[in-house]
């Protein structure tokens, strides 16, 4: 539990930095205001992405292995992984708003392709539900665990594939296309996200730890519970 308190007091600490950041950062030239929501729609897609890689790390492991702590692994980064890939969304889509005049568009790639992975992972937490076996249900979702991973690359090329509303990436291998100040503050905000991602994903492989003891743990038969009654007067 002392690791998750350190990693979520540095999340706090790194994301309050992140924030004084991007809001004394310089506005950009055509959004003006509006850019500074890059701070959060980035960092929750780039956390989403990481989230979905180690779900399919986790599931590789239990299938070599078959030790739990793979399993948990996983199914505890998977749910973190929703909850960013669908901040991106929410994000994206208020952002998109003022700078597109729309707040969604399917005929964009990257949006079409970042929601199908959203409702793809909703579908493997819903698997995980309907599967009351451990075994049974570390098995299944580790194959669709595995399988869905490529929505990771397929959703970052989408806008090389595709050109449609969003823009090629601003950071790549030739330079980063952005203000320093604006720079700085977004990977700040990054390191927050992660700092965070993995605080999250300590406290809910605890949990997950918790609750495998309480499905494993032998039930008392309800027999022996009650006690004869006595006869004596």
């Amino acid at each position: 539990m002392t690791r998750t308190k350190v990693l979520g007091a540095l999340a706090l600490i790194v994301l309050a930095a992140g924030t004084w950041l991007a809001w004394t950062a310089p506005p950009e030239a055509v959004q003006r205001e509006y850019y500074r929501i890059i701070n959060i729609h980035v960092p929750s897609a780039w956390l989403a992405f990481l989230a979905f890689g180690v779900t399919a790390a986790g599931s590789i492991g239990w299938r070599i292995t078959r030790k739990r702590g793979w399993d948990r692994m996983a199914a505890s980064s998977a749910e973190i992984g929703v909850m960013f890939i669908a901040l991106a969304l929410v994000t994206g889509m208020i952002w998109g708003r003022p700078v597109w005049g729309r707040f969604w568009d399917w005929q964009d790639a990257r949006m079409a392709t970042t929601a199908l992975m959203f409702f793809v992972y909703l579908g493997y937490l819903g698997l995980r539900r309907a599967t009351p076996d451990p075994i049974a249900r570390a098995d299944r979702a580790s194959i669709l665990g595995i399988v869905a991973v490529v929505q990771v690359p397929l959703v970052y090329f989408s806008v090389y594939m595709w050109r449609t509303l969003h823009q090629t990436p601003t950071i790549r291998p030739d330079g980063a296309q952005m203000h320093p100040q604006m720079l700085t503050a977004m990977l700040v905000n990054l390191a927050g996200f992660t700092l965070l991602y993995l605080a999250l994903l300590s406290a809910r492989m605890l949990l997950a730890k918790r609750e495998d003891d309480l499905e494993t743990a032998p039930q008392p038969v309800a027999g022996t519970s009650v006690a004869r009654p006595s006869l004596e007067s």
